[in-house]
């Protein structure tokens, strides 16, 4: 079971690799460097204000642009532990996956959740909570071989789990 609370950092439609980690940090492979740099071009508080736990919600077409995992790993690194969105990039959608990011399609959820709400997931069912309005949402969840990915932390730890 994957459940997750926390406060929501908010962003539009389209929001691309570039703006998640901006090709200027590509250089490294630590991940608290590219944490450090999330989000930077877009908000730049947003590395001051990120908790361990919180979620962020994009728009439509969320992770769009080029197929590097350093986005969704920067993500997960800077302590977001979802992401919901209208609908995902499919090599963004992959790449979280495979490093154990959890992330949602709902539409609903995405237009309606707002910057700062406190926000519950449920991860397993697929249920999202708005507790700020008190709103309940239902995204699709993934089957257990993928839940079991994300548990674990990525693709890489799941098969070394299993070896």
């Amino acid at each position: 079971m994957i459940q997750i609370e926390g406060t929501v950092h908010r962003y539009g439609d389209n929001v691309d690799t570039d703006v998640i980690i901006p090709a200027r940090y590509l250089n490294t492979s630590s991940h608290e460097e590219l944490a450090a740099h999330c989000m930077e071009d877009i908000d730049k508080d947003f590395v001051k204000k990120v908790q361990k736990g919180d979620v962020m919600v994009g728009g439509k077409n969320f992770g769009c642009g080029s197929s590097r995992e350093h986005a969704p790993i920067a993500i997960k690194a800077s302590g977001i532990s979802c992401v919901i969105a209208a609908s995902f990039a499919r090599i963004f959608y992959r790449n979280a996956i495979n490093i154990g990011l959890a992330i949602l399609e709902c539409p609903e959820a995405a237009a309606e959740i707002q910057n700062g709400d406190q926000v519950k997931v449920d991860v397993t069912t697929g249920v999202i909570t708005d507790v700020t309005t008190g709103k309940t949402y239902q995204a699709e969840p993934f089957p257990p071989f993928i839940q079991n990915i994300i548990a674990s932390g990525g693709l890489l730890k799941t098969i070394s789990e299993r070896l």
